[in-house]
């Protein structure tokens, strides 16, 4: 599920034309125990709390989300947790009736709901498809490495659960995106997890259609709190568990991805960093709350009506207010909210702020700004190696894709182009003498370039 429409203008507080929340109706309680959540401590928030969404609750949600925003075509309730589907399955045929009830002429209403599968029976994917649910199904590739962390609260591995979930969808023509957090235990493997998805979970999905992944870094605070640090507060750690990808890592691992998508699967598969890197190679807008220049537009809802700034700040001092006492409209264009989503491009370095990929990147989530910059100033995205070690890989593919869709030609033209631009390399390798240059353009004597694979293959 990915936030849309982040706040962008400057000239103070004020709705946005358009806003996501993500609802929580069972808060923190999962039936898992993924080793690097950081969601699960969230329960703390809330002691002798049942965490049940309310009928209450749920109604005056659903009616106001709809109604503060009159000029938009279509409206998504995106449920996440937790594990939503613990609420149960009358919950959201509850939640579909409601919003029914107040869904006004011409609204187009569309539910998205992230699950781990696990909890999926046939009485589930009837009821998604028969609704249109979009589902986003956690799974971080091949059983190593998805059980690594992906455990159950006693301990027990989830792979097969999991796939027997999303066996079901398929088998019922539900719609879904993959959510693969990128983590110490899958990043050694990009190839290896970028081909589990498409050759063993795609082939499987309806009639060949589009195929939506989503690679979601693991940065995770060493701190008591576990809390991110918001824009202008105390940075309470800079150090990550080792649980965390590496910087540096994380590039490489998108890199990996990339370097195969780009060969073979343009067009059929979509992945969701490269659709946003495209976006902003035409000079668009990214649709991706964590590069967009501002953020705040992006809200998180708990079950008791509690709104908060973002699903990564659910903390005492990001709690805008609850909807049973103040209106949403007035809570999402508060000047809190405003401030908290201004701080993103605020205090961004100024080495960012110079930084040939900054239009793409925009200091990535303000969550992960816990490094200082070599002229030592805070702010600098823990990831900010990786991210630029990416952007700058991925320039020549995206120049020439974003030019194609300028012509009105497919962007997959790609994959011919890089066919005959490698059948040519490859002719030169063969002709070329041990110290002669690379022909690749390294620099290097081609003994020491491509040279190594001659010499390694005999």
């Amino acid at each position: 599920m990915t936030s849309d429409q982040p706040i962008r203008g400057r000239l103070g507080p004020r709705m946005p034309r358009a806003y996501h929340v993500m609802v929580k109706p069972r808060g923190a309680i999962c039936n898992l125990e993924c080793a690097y959540c950081y969601f699960l401590t969230k329960e703390q928030l809330y002691p002798n709390s049942r965490f049940r969404m309310s009928d209450a609750t749920l109604e005056s949600f659903t009616r106001q989300y709809i109604e503060s925003q009159p000029a938009a075509p279509e409206v998504t309730f995106a449920w996440q947790g937790g594990e939503p589907t613990l609420m149960g399955l009358d919950f959201f045929r509850r939640a579909v009736e409601l919003q029914q009830k107040y869904r006004r002429p011409g609204l187009r209403i569309s539910n998205a709901i992230q699950t781990n599968a696990t909890t999926l029976d046939p009485d589930w994917c009837r009821f998604f498809r028969r609704h249109d649910f979009l589902l986003g199904i956690s799974l971080d590739g091949p059983r190593d490495v998805h059980d690594f962390y992906r455990r159950d609260k006693g301990g027990r591995p989830t792979f097969d659960r999991v796939m027997a979930g999303l066996r079901l969808a398929q088998e019922h023509g539900v719609e879904f995106n993959i959510l693969c957090t990128v983590h110490a235990a899958n990043a050694p493997h990009p190839v290896e997890v970028y081909r589990f998805f498409r050759d063993e979970v795609a082939a499987q999905s309806r009639g060949g259609a589009p195929f939506f992944i989503q690679f979601i870094p693991i940065v995770e605070r060493d701190n008591e709190t576990g809390y991110s640090p918001a824009a202008g507060l105390a940075y309470e750690s800079a150090q990550v568990t080792e649980r965390s990808v590496q910087a540096a890592q994380y590039g490489e691992f998108l890199i990996g991805v990339f370097d195969e998508w780009v060969r073979r699967d343009v067009g059929r598969i979509y992945v969701q960093i490269f659709d946003t890197a495209l976006a902003a190679w035409l000079g668009e807008r990214p649709g991706l709350c964590v590069y967009e220049e501002t953020c705040g537009a992006a809200l998180v809802m708990e079950h008791n009506g509690d709104l908060f700034a973002c699903d990564h700040f659910v903390e005492p001092r990001c709690l805008l207010g609850n909807i049973s006492d103040t209106a949403l409209s007035d809570l999402v264009a508060s000047p809190q909210q405003h401030a908290f989503g201004m701080a993103k491009w605020e205090t961004l370095p100024a080495c960012c702020r110079r930084c040939e990929v900054r239009f793409v990147c925009n200091g990535e989530c303000p969550k992960n700004r816990i490094r200082t910059t070599p002229d030592g100033e805070p702010g600098l995205n823990y990831l900010c190696e990786g991210l630029k070690l990416f952007f700058t890989h991925i320039d020549a593919p995206m120049r020439f894709m974003a030019n194609e869709l300028r012509n009105r030609r497919p962007p997959a033209n790609i994959m011919a182009f890089l066919a005959e631009q490698e059948q040519k390399l490859e002719a030169k390798f063969a002709c070329a003498g041990r110290n002669e240059p690379c022909p690749c353009g390294s620099g290097k004597k081609f003994k020491l370039c491509h040279g190594r694979r001659t010499i390694s293959n005999t």
